[in-house]
């Protein structure tokens, strides 16, 4: 059984985790020690074993945990915060107890990503949940750039002293007026969702900003687009022939919604038949 926890706040805890967290045989948790601040904040005894189950053990111990579940207990994971799995441990375990035909269920918690999504007032009707984006600057830049013809709204986690990179890359990748949000230390005392184009919200972050954060950023627009022919001539008239055209590509691909792939073959082609 996986079970979402508060995000923050420990009052959101739902009756279902706290029979969760006392029925338990066998508790998996991301850091033994939150759950037994979380055991104590909420009131609950448990007699459960208690198994150390983060990112450098789940490989290990999942196959330990499915010989419980076959021996009839009841094991429970839990994460830091949010649900398993979603950037958390867990998925390890449920894909070798579904393969096993084990029953696997959750507890429904508190979500940071729905939480900011929904108050970011960006489109919520569709969106993608991208998690952490690559550390390094350039793993970075080209996930963002696969991103680039997105046109759902897009979340991410991201750690404070890693926000203005991604900022600054997503300007790169989306252009500077693409509207967003920044939301930081959901349901905790000092909660703070800032919104604004990307520009504004770079601006912002370059003063630091602390806590846990999740970041929405608005899809492409769906604009009128231009004819091929037009679009290729706005590349070619930017750029001069020895020069390289991608960075005028992208940049006539935010403005115009023609999509960048396609765009830039376009031009790769006209410039061979020249």
């Amino acid at each position: 059984m996986l079970a979402g926890t508060p995000i923050g706040n420990l009052s959101d805890a739902s009756e279902g985790l706290r029979r969760a967290l006392a029925g338990a045989d066998v508790i998996a948790a991301e850091d033994t020690r939150r759950l037994k601040t979380l055991l104590a904040g909420l009131a609950v005894e448990s007699t459960a074993r208690v198994v150390s189950y983060f990112d450098q053990t789940e490989a290990a111990r999942a196959a330990g945990l499915v010989e419980d579940l076959r021996a009839g207990l009841t094991v429970l994971v839990v994460s830091d915060a949010g649900m398993p799995t979603v950037s958390d441990p867990g998925f390890r375990l449920v894909k070798l107890a579904i393969e096993a035909d084990i029953p696997v269920t959750a507890v429904p918690g508190p979500s940071a990503v729905l939480t900011a999504l929904a108050v970011s007032g960006l489109p919520t009707d569709r969106f993608c949940f991208e998690g952490f984006l690559p550390r390094k600057a350039g793993e970075r830049s080209r996930r963002l750039a696969a991103l680039a013809d997105e046109d759902r709204t897009m979340v991410f986690f991201e750690a404070p002293h890693r926000l203005s990179a991604l900022l600054a890359a997503a300007i790169t990748a989306f252009g500077a007026e693409r509207r967003a949000s920044v939301s930081r230390e959901l349901t905790k005392v000092f909660e703070q969702t800032k919104r604004g184009t990307l520009a504004e919200l770079a601006e912002w972050a370059a003063a630091g900003v602390r806590g846990e954060l999740t970041v929405c950023v608005a899809g492409r627009e769906q604009r009128v687009q231009l004819d091929a022919e037009e679009a290729v001539r706005r590349v070619l008239a930017e750029v001069p022939s020895a020069v390289s055209h991608s960075a005028s590509v992208a940049q006539v691909s935010v403005e115009t919604g023609f999509p960048r792939k396609e765009l830039y073959q376009l031009v790769l082609d006209a410039r061979r038949s020249e």
